[in-house]
């Protein structure tokens, strides 16, 4: 047996469980005592992407696993590292995406005496994750995270967590030699339906009067795009994709019932739901936005999900999305969709009537050229970026990533940039996490342009990452541009720049300079109520940001290049030039319209007025 002089460091087998996991890139920000691990996994090939803070770097870790579909690996130093993580670590398991997390804390024989970054991080992230787990000595280190890596990903994927005292870190193994290692955890089993509901649930679909696929961000993780695209094909069912569901089934495709959301909604009456959520994106099943009488069938590889608020217990199945769906193409065999009748009032019909109104409205926005001195709307901008983006790289290609978030920018461009594959739209998702824009991209770019644990990329060929961000959820993480630097990453990033949260709050830099001064001035009276109009306003108000910050000059001074865009000509150009740059990062600073007097609300849970006109 090898004397302890030659056994390895815990910071040597951590990392070597790693390399023997498949891990090729680790996500986080080094310092006492982890630098040794991260300098380990350097020395045997893994990629490690040093953020300039933990949130950021813990959103990149988990939003890797959702594109991936193989666990994230987030590394962070112990107390405050651990805590700014649990950004991540609360983004990664309300959203599903597996995540393993990796922390230092302070040496075992200080615990309890106020040792450097001392926290109980066990305690603190049990609730919030599937496993959290200390290792008892160097030897039992790589099984921990063994079990925390597979824990992550098996079932309904989340977060898992494993703390690693100093003295873990710095100490000698003792039984284990320096060529032992466990194996790659090979990818979850697949679980198939019940035959039984499955033949239920065919029957219930042949004899739907207005049937729907709700396809959501779960059926892109299980790339059962082919088999959805089948389904569709083959049972002529209408769908709807959620936000970060775009893609499984193309945008472009006739079926697609995204312009008719509501009415689509409202009117079904037997819906398969497809790993998706009957959460607030979804309204919960419930009536008005539902009709109270639907059947909405859940397929989950969750079981607890099963039967959640509007969903049946008895039509759910637990299963993976691909095989299920392959076992219900089967049962349907030859049968497809035949609408009851052509009438005006016929779901088709209704589907197709709001989707051309809404389609309409929003080409009308879309087209409407911007005037000489007149701001930008995000409608046109959007329009104007899609359409020199197409010309560069044609959609059917695949070329490119979208990033979004900031609440008018994320829900506005969820229709204005149609997918034609899956995995490509990421965005703030189920816990509408502002903030995960810079994490995301540089997530994406790891994805798609390094090779993963199998040797090949993501994608068959690299792709352009391209974020449109709120000028509020820019300010987020907008520091991680320098990482885009460090790293070579040639990001293309578009700031909605309206001068505040939601909707701005000024037209002019006089407007906002008379607000500004009058709260130094102490002019805003506590029961001074909100006015719709700049010049009754008193003071700043809660959404107001500086006006018209400059974003773009953020770029050059981090080896970037920024554009500051006022007019449709420049913000052409700005795209071009962003979209050609093959090193640096891009940030386009485009001024637009202040929406001042409008309501704050998401568009995609949009109140409407019941009988009484309060809202619902």
């Amino acid at each position: 047996m090898n004397s302890k002089m030659n056994q390895p460091t815990g910071a040597q087998v951590i990392a070597r469980a790693l390399k023997n996991l498949g891990v090729t890139v680790i996500f986080g920000i080094v310092g006492i005592p982890i630098v040794e691990i991260a300098e380990e996994a350097i020395n045997l090939g893994i990629r490690f992407i040093a953020f300039r803070n933990e949130q950021a770097c813990s959103y990149a870790a988990s939003v890797y696993g959702y594109i991936t579909g193989t666990p994230g690996v987030c590394l962070v130093v112990g107390g405050p590292g651990v805590l700014h993580a649990m950004a991540g670590i609360g983004n990664a398991s309300v959203n599903a995406f597996p995540l393993l997390v990796l922390a230092g804390s302070a040496e075992t024989t200080l615990v309890t005496k106020g040792g450097f970054q001392e926290m109980d991080a066990i305690s603190l992230l049990t609730p919030h994750t599937k496993l959290s787990v200390r290792p008892v000595s160097v030897d039992h280190t790589e099984n921990a995270i063994y079990d925390a890596y597979r824990t992550c990903w098996y079932g309904r994927p989340g977060t898992t967590f494993v703390d690693l005292p100093a003295d873990l870190i710095q100490g000698k193994a003792t039984n284990i030699s320096p060529s032992a290692g466990l194996q790659l955890v090979h990818a979850p089993p697949k679980p198939a339906g019940d035959p039984s509901v499955i033949f239920k649930v065919a029957q219930l679909l042949r004899s739907a009067r207005a049937p729907l696929v709700v396809v959501g961000k779960g059926s892109a993780y299980a790339r059962a795009e082919e088999p959805i695209r089948k389904l569709i094909n083959s049972a002529r069912l209408p769908f709807l994709p959620t936000p970060m569901g775009k893609g499984v089934v193309p945008d472009s495709h006739p079926l697609n019932t995204s312009s008719a959301r509501s009415v689509a909604l409202k009117n079904a009456d037997v819906v398969l739901l497809l790993g998706a959520r009957l959460n607030w994106i979804l309204h919960f099943g419930e009536a008005p936005r539902w009709s109270p009488d639907v059947k909405i069938i859940q397929v989950d590889v969750h079981a607890e999900e099963i039967g959640r608020n509007s969903g049946s217990g008895e039509l759910g199945i637990v299963g993976d999305i691909e095989l299920v769906v392959d076992q219900l193409h089967r049962a349907l065999g030859d049968w497809h969709y035949q609408p009851p009748s052509n009438s005006p009032t016929s779901y088709p019909a209704l589907l197709s009537a709001s989707a051309t109104k809404n389609e309409n409205k929003s080409q009308e926005k879309a087209l409407q050229v911007t005037a000489s001195g007149k701001f930008l709307t995000f409608q046109r901008a959007f329009h104007l970026i899609k359409t020199t983006l197409n010309s560069l790289s044609p959609p059917e290609n695949g070329d490119i990533v979208y990033v979004s978030e900031g609440a008018n920018t994320m829900d506005i461009s969820r229709s204005a940039f149609p997918l034609q594959h899956p995995r490509q739209r990421l965005d703030a998702g189920t816990y509408a996490t502002m903030g995960v824009g810079l994490g995301y991209i540089i997530a994406a770019h790891a994805a798609y342009n390094l090779p993963q644990p199998d040797g090949t990329l993501e994608a068959p060929s690299p792709k352009k990452i391209v974020a449109l961000e709120g000028d509020s959820a820019f300010g987020f993480s907008a520091m991680e541009v320098e990482t885009l630097a460090r790293h070579q990453i040639p990001a293309l990033i578009f700031v909605m720049n309206n001068s505040g949260v939601y909707h701005g709050d000024a037209k002019t830099e006089e407007d906002w300079r008379i607000l500004q001064q009058e709260t130094l001035s102490n002019e805003t009276r506590v029961d001074e109520p909100t006015r719709s109009s700049t010049s009754d306003k008193k003071g700043l108000r809660s959404t107001s940001l500086l006006y018209e910050t400059r974003y773009d000059r953020l770029a050059s001074v981090c080896g970037g290049q920024g554009f500051f865009v006022r007019n449709e000509e420049e913000l052409e150009k700005a795209t071009r030039a962003g979209f050609a740059e093959k090193e640096r990062f891009t940030i386009v600073n485009v001024i637009i319209e202040p929406g001042i007097g409008q309501t704050i609300e998401f568009g995609w849970q949009a109140a409407k007025k019941d009988k009484q006109g309060s809202k619902l």
